[in-house]
């Protein structure tokens, strides 16, 4: 060491010296002080620290994928964090009558809901349904209708089972007959209809379904889109708007035990879901890690006095680094809230030093006094030196355009200085009174050596497989990606995720879709044109395509339909509760499996002679449940036979009979909720553009993000936010960390006084980056929003590691053989220990953001504590036994 740099090392060294040996002496008042602060800043922390959860504040605004965003939200806002709801239901009757109602009923609820709109639902649709079918689909629903017209007319006038039964038995024998009729989609959905009931998971016959001729689907669906009220305020904005949406549901009879299935899903309630995943995920990290960090902690103390002052030098450091949050920023945010992990991290990093440093001179046998003196001034002028670097590293990303992780730099640096002047004044205080015996040598220490000395052992295997390792790993650098799929990040068996997805599967309709938007008709016209003529482009949208051409002959049709349908009345004739009724019931439905029976066996070759079959089949096993039950039970069972087949009727026949008042409309007719979300008040056009490809593969998102973009460049929407996000987020980081290792290399340059240890100290950190970046491309883990927060972390205790050695290396002139066995090696391995088990536990949380990270610390934790603890010592070794090597 150069004279100044040996000046500057005792003008710190003497500081800490004097400093730790006051609070020592003066333990008392330190304590009473210190636990005055904590609990004044513990007050004032839970008064006035607020929490904001809007992700869109995490970036600049100046960013120009935000600016579209704001344009775009400020034009249309009814789009902006909004929920969507998803009916599911047996039948499109069901589906829509549920949606109606629960539309009407949130309508209502101005207290927690801006804005409600049931896209497919309303008198509009219903009544002009029709018009939005092609010509030759709108003859063929005609003709349908005028053959079962008779049907339909019969069974309305007598709405039973026996009636219903008895038309469909003349049906089967007129087609037997050899009269041109299509039964096929009537006799499946029956027989569906039946196999349901009987394996006791029901659903009604949609006779919608039915006059269209298509055979009924598992399930239909309805959305409807709710801007609801939220108080970022609160850790969960939406919490009380979700809450007032579930009752309101069970209010209109939507629930568990009804048909009708809800689910929520949209920007809002994925962004509640994902924070809760993953706040619960930290709550049982949380607990998981604090077994096993006491327990770390005591392998490495062997004192339940040296625990208990780690301890409470990070609750004190956690409580007035939280107070220092509340003054300068005000407010954590989903990122920043991180600082308690990295605190931890850290700062435990801190007390470890201090405390092994101290207890190494105890057992060399100095007086507590002197041993305080030497501790806090070694201990003091390293923890120093790892505090700049730290505080650098973590102030690095002020300047960038990610103010989330702006903010959680300006917490988690002057956090590292809270953490040195805790330790170095409350640990000194604590120590003291704890502990109050002499603690037994360590044998940690002579089995942690002994490890180590492998490696200067075994040198030249060790800077061999270095080499290989190095060159390997550069050879697949080329490979690391950033998953910019927001979803990936989040728990895949949340409700909101699953639905999610599964809209996402619904090409046409699906959530994932760009918007762009014009000034007015012509250049919508044009832009719709130009984006539709994209190979990346499935289809675009406008208020134009609600306008259905070729009205005029349609509207004929209808009119044919109306007239032909006739004025058909529909009875409330209530079933019958007589002994007689289920005995007629019975014998309405063998006439009816007769008349399959002779269908099927005279005319095998039919069209229709396999949904005969089938039919039969579940008749036949209706009539062996009837057999083996009580006339109560048969009673039961007919009835709700027949309430399966007959419930939909009367709701399909006023929904046919509102779409034959179809009327002509323009642009100018379209409803008001519908026309607002498609062009503005100030006359602006808004163009939904819909992706060809799947847009979970990150090369298909950026194709189809800048394709559009070439065409439309204010498009905006969440493909464009997750990718411009991405690539901000990835720039924000590569520009901190350039700015926190230039900062970084001037710190150790002025510390160090020599380019040789400075490269020493920044190698193992350089390596560790390299090996952690290759198995995120082995382990299939990619960088994302949420892992790539890791990194500062990475880089603050990778430097803290090789500081820590080169500094001890360079303050008492250690050979490697010595330096391996003292407390600086063992503390490195104990405090990377403890931050292992610490950032291990997130792996296991449902949030699949949490466990990345979780991952990404423990490889990187991994591979510093190896290149700090394997590699630096035998780069360390004097120059001779190099030589003599």
């Amino acid at each position: 060491m150069t004279t100044s740099n040996k000046a500057s090392h005792s003008r710190i060294y003497d500081l800490f010296a004097r400093w730790s040996t006051i609070s020592y002496r003066y333990g008392g008042w330190v304590l009473l002080i210190a636990l005055l602060v904590a609990v004044a800043s513990g007050i004032y922390v839970s008064r006035n620290l607020g929490m904001n959860t809007d992700t869109t504040e995490m970036l600049s605004e100046h960013l120009p994928f935000r600016v579209n965003m704001k344009h775009y939200n400020e034009t249309f806002p009814q789009d902006m964090e909004t929920l969507l709801i998803v009916l599911d239901a047996p039948t499109p009757e069901q589906a829509r009558m549920a949606t109606e109602r629960l539309a009407a009923r949130l309508k209502k609820d101005t207290a927690n809901f801006h804005d409600v709109y049931a896209p497919n639902a309303g008198d509009f649709f219903e009544r002009n349904g029709l018009l939005y079918e092609s010509v030759p689909e709108l003859e063929q629903i005609t003709d349908r209708l005028a053959a079962a017209q008779p049907l339909i007319a019969h069974i309305a006038q007598e709405p039973t089972l026996t009636a219903f039964a008895d038309v469909l038995t003349r049906a089967v024998e007129e087609l037997h007959k050899g009269r041109s009729m299509e039964l096929r989609p009537v006799l499946s959905g029956i027989s569906a209809t039946l196999d349901a009931r009987l394996r006791e998971s029901p659903r009604a016959l949609s006779w919608q379904s039915l006059f269209n001729a298509e055979p009924q689907k598992s399930k239909y669906q309805e959305l409807i889109v709710v801007k609801p009220r939220l108080d970022y305020s609160q850790l969960f904005p939406a919490e009380q708007s979700i809450a007032a949406l579930h009752a309101a549901a069970k209010d209109v009879g939507v629930t568990g035990e009804s048909p009708v299935r809800l689910r929520i899903t949209g920007e809002v309630a994925l962004a509640e879901e994902e924070l809760n995943t993953s706040l619960r995920g930290m709550e049982y990290a949380g607990i998981i890690t604090f077994v096993m960090v006491v327990v770390v902690l005591y392998f490495a103390m062997r004192t339940p006095g040296l625990i208990l002052n780690v301890l409470v030098c990070l609750t004190l450091g956690l409580i007035l680094t939280a107070a220092f949050a509340t003054v300068a920023v005000g407010h954590l945010n989903i990122i920043s809230i991180a600082f308690a992990v990295l605190y931890i991290g850290l700062g435990a990093d801190f007390a470890i030093h201090f405390l092994l440093r101290y207890r190494e001179i105890l057992e060399n046998g100095a007086q507590p006094v002197e041993a305080m003196k030497i501790s806090g001034g070694d201990a003091g002028a390293a923890l120093t030196a790892c505090t700049i670097t730290n505080a650098i590293g973590f102030y690095a990303f002020m300047p960038t355009d990610y103010s989330g992780v702006a903010e959680l730099g300006i917490i988690s640096g002057t956090g590292m200085i809270i953490s040195l002047l805790v330790t170095l004044t409350v640990g000194p205080a604590l120590l003291r009174y704890l502990p109050r015996r002499l603690p037994a040598k360590s044998t940690a220490k002579a089995s942690v050596g002994r490890v180590l000395e492998l490696s200067l052992k075994w040198h030249k295997v060790t800077y061999a497989l270095t080499l290989v390792a190095s060159v390997a790993a550069l050879a697949i650098l080329p490979q690391v990606t950033f998953d910019y799929n927001l979803l990936n990040m989040q728990d895949p068996q949340g409700e909101a995720v699953k639905t999610f997805r599964e809209l996402l599967a619904e090409a046409d309709h699906s959530p994932w879709h760009a918007t762009a938007l014009a000034n007015d008709r012509k250049e919508a016209e044009r832009l719709a044109q130009q984006l539709t003529k994209l190979p990346e482009v499935k289809n675009v949208v406008t208020i134009l395509d609600f306008v259905p051409a070729e009205q005029e002959e349609k509207l004929q049709l209808i009119e044919e339909m109306a007239l032909t349908m006739g004025p058909i009345t529909f009875s409330s004739q209530a079933a019958g509760k007589g002994d007689e009724i289920p005995v007629q019931q019975r014998n309405a439905l063998e006439a009816l499996a007769v008349a399959l029976d002779r269908f099927i066996a005279e005319r095998p070759d039919h069209p229709a002679s396999a949904t005969a079959r089938e039919l039969k089949s579940s008749l036949a096993a209706l009539f062996a449940r009837l057999d083996g039950a009580s006339l109560d039970e048969r009673r039961s069972l007919l009835n709700s036979v027949e309430n399966d087949l007959l419930a939909t009727l009367p709701s399909a026949l006023q929904s046919l009979r509102t779409a034959t008042e179809a009327t002509p409309f323009g642009q100018q007719d379209l409803p008001t909720s519908l026309a607002s979300r498609w062009r503005s008040r100030s006359g602006d056009y808004r163009l939904v553009i819909y992706p060809a490809e799947d847009l979970n593969d990150n090369d298909a998102l950026r194709r189809f993000v800048r394709a559009v973009q070439q065409e439309a460049p204010n498009a905006t929407g969440a493909p464009m936010v997750s990718l411009e996000a991405g690539e901000a987020v990835v720039q924000a980081f590569v520009q901190a960390f350039l700015l926190a290792l230039v900062g970084i290399i001037i710190a150790l340059l002025i510390i160090l006084r020599s380019v040789k240890y400075t490269l020493l100290v920044l190698l193992p950190l350089l390596l560790s980056s390299l090996f952690t970046a290759t198995f995120t491309v082995l382990l299939n883990v990619p960088f994302n929003f949420a892992n790539i927060i890791a990194l500062p972390l990475l880089l603050g205790l990778g430097i803290d590691s090789s500081l820590h050695m080169v500094h001890r290396s360079l303050n008492k002139e250690l050979v490697s053989e010595i330096l391996i066995h003292t407390s600086t090696a063992r503390a490195i391995f104990y405090s990377a220990l403890t931050a292992l088990v610490d950032f291990a536990s997130l792996m296991f949380s449902s949030h699949r953001g949490t466990a990345s990270m979780g991952i990404m610390l423990t490889v990187g934790l991994t591979f510093t504590l190896i290149c700090t603890l394997v590699i630096l010592p035998t780069l360390l070794r004097p120059p001779a036994q190099r030589a003599e090597a």
